[in-house]
């Protein structure tokens, strides 16, 4: 059955306006749904005569929890169901859309259908009102109006997108007063059938049940978000996990072609090398330039393999060593002394300056070594006849400072962010060798990295290279 009523008094405002007027509540959808969830089941568990009067927000999910109550109402009950003329209208233009009959849902009570007009104070209020003989309670929210800006045209609300977003004034009253009088606006039209109102005498039993339901809705619901907060940290884990994998699987095909690049050139040198060799008119100035390739080449490739199994074992080495404490006066003068007959050689002044009471640092003896190893040999190297190489080393703060100056060829600005790439080599003069595998520096920076350290750059063409190491200053048990 169908009816139109129009109502001239709002419910929220007659609750507000009451003289045992609750406190107002600014709640969301879901505690809304909430409470009235909780209202349905004090009249299931009741299972006794009621009187229910009820308008819902838009939506599969409040009309299922209705229908709940409605499926399980064993006992006799009247259900008035008030929806806005502009929903209903709605509603039927889809069922003639789509060939559908009207069809009244088969619950097992009386129901009547009451359709508001356009001009209703309850058009914009969503309720749940029960009387029953232990209990009566009355839940109302009120949905705010939203201001239309200048210029803007009418588009009617969306009440489906604005119940899950737009929060809602709301009152929950169990004042049998307040709810009579409440009642007394809901009534449909003189025509209907009496509703079943019974005396009723407050039992406070189901106040506390009512309560209690709410309660434990409430927390089980914040279980709920909090386990899919849970989920939700969880999956972002594993996808940053799953990045990482798929970047460091990048990486390791991208290394393995750079391998194989450069395997390849030195082998191709060689094998070319060969067959000059083989020239019957091969003059001795020509076979010495093509013995010297080869020798070159083969350097080469010793160089090559030789870095890239320092390079491949350097990760595992760190898993497995303790840092120690280290004097750089025991390690750098060693290293030099090494380098100073190729130095001589090459006419090119070595020297060096390492206090003797700088703090000792945080490393290990043959990491330490190869670093000082690999940046003294490109110093030499890149220095011209003349030049000068020389290390220093001082406190910086809770480092140690190792400082390799020379002042040789030097970098060209676009090269110097390049440089600690693996493979990568630098634009060299003509009469330099090319028997560098591209990963001295890379290496470098790698045992910086698993002993706590770090190394800079500075370098002008024609005028010489800055290298700046920072090498943590040993401190006992916590370094290790």
């Amino acid at each position: 059955m169908t009816s139109v009523v129009i109502s001239e008094t709002s419910l929220y405002e007659l609750v507000a306006g009451s003289t045992s007027a609750p406190l107002a509540m600014h709640v969301s959808p879901v505690t809304f749904k909430t409470l009235m969830s909780s209202l349905i089941d004090i009249l299931i568990d009741q299972n006794e005569s009621a009187s229910v009067w009820v308008k819902l927000p838009k939506g599969d999910a409040w009309q299922t929890e209705f229908d709940r109550y409605a499926d399980q109402a064993s006992a006799l009950h009247q259900v008035f169901c008030f929806k806005n003329q502009r929903d209903e209208i709605a509603e039927e233009a889809v069922r003639l859309k789509e060939g559908l009959e009207m069809i009244a849902p088969s619950y097992s009570i009386a129901s009547t259908s009451i359709v508001l007009p356009p001009d209703s104070l309850l058009r914009r209020e969503y309720f749940l009102l029960i009387w029953s003989k232990q209990f009566c309670g009355l839940l109302v929210g009120h949905r705010a109006r939203t201001a239309p800006r200048e210029g803007d045209t009418f588009t009617p609300i969306d009440e489906e997108t604005t119940e899950k977003k737009q929060a809602l004034m709301a009152f929950l009253v169990v004042d049998p007063v307040v709810v009579r009088e409440a009642i007394d606006v809901l009534q449909p039209l003189p025509s209907r059938s009496e509703p079943l109102l019974e005396s009723n005498t407050l039992n406070p039993a189901l106040v506390n049940q009512l309560l209690a339901k709410h309660i434990q809705r409430q927390e089980d619901l914040w279980q709920r978000a909090s386990t899919h907060r849970r989920q939700a940290e969880l999956a972002n884990l594993l996808q940053l996990q799953n990045e990482e994998l798929l970047s460091t699987n990048r990486l390791k095909d991208e290394f393995l072609h750079n391998v194989g690049q450069e395997l390849r050139t030195p082998l191709t040198n060689m094998k070319t090398a060969l067959t000059l060799l083989n020239s019957p008119s091969l003059k001795p100035t020509q076979k010495q330039r093509y013995m010297e390739l080869l020798v070159r080449e083969c350097d080469r490739q010793s160089s090559l393999i030789t870095s890239l199994l320092d390079l491949v074992s350097l990760d595992q080495m760190a898993e497995q060593t303790t840092i120690q404490a280290i004097n750089l006066a025991d390690v750098v003068p060693g290293v030099v002394s090494t380098y100073q007959p190729l130095a001589e050689e090459k006419g090119v002044r070595l020297a060096y300056t390492v206090p003797e009471n700088l703090p000792t640092i945080a490393c290990l003896p043959t990491w330490l070594k190869q670093i000082v190893i690999n940046l003294l040999h490109n110093g030499v190297k890149f220095t011209p006849r003349g030049g000068q190489v020389w290390v220093r080393a001082k406190q910086q703060g809770d480092y140690v400072q190792l400082e390799f100056r020379d002042t040789g060829i030097g970098i060209a600005p676009n090269e110097v962010p390049k440089i600690f790439d693996r493979f990568y080599r630098i634009r060299q003069s003509v009469d330099e060798d090319m028997t560098g595998a591209g990963l001295g520096l890379t290496i470098v920076q790698k045992l910086l990295l698993h002993c706590g350290g770090s190394i800079t750059v500075k370098s002008r063409l024609g005028e010489g290279s800055t290298f700046n190491v920072l090498l943590p200053i040993y401190r006992g048990q916590e370094e290790s």
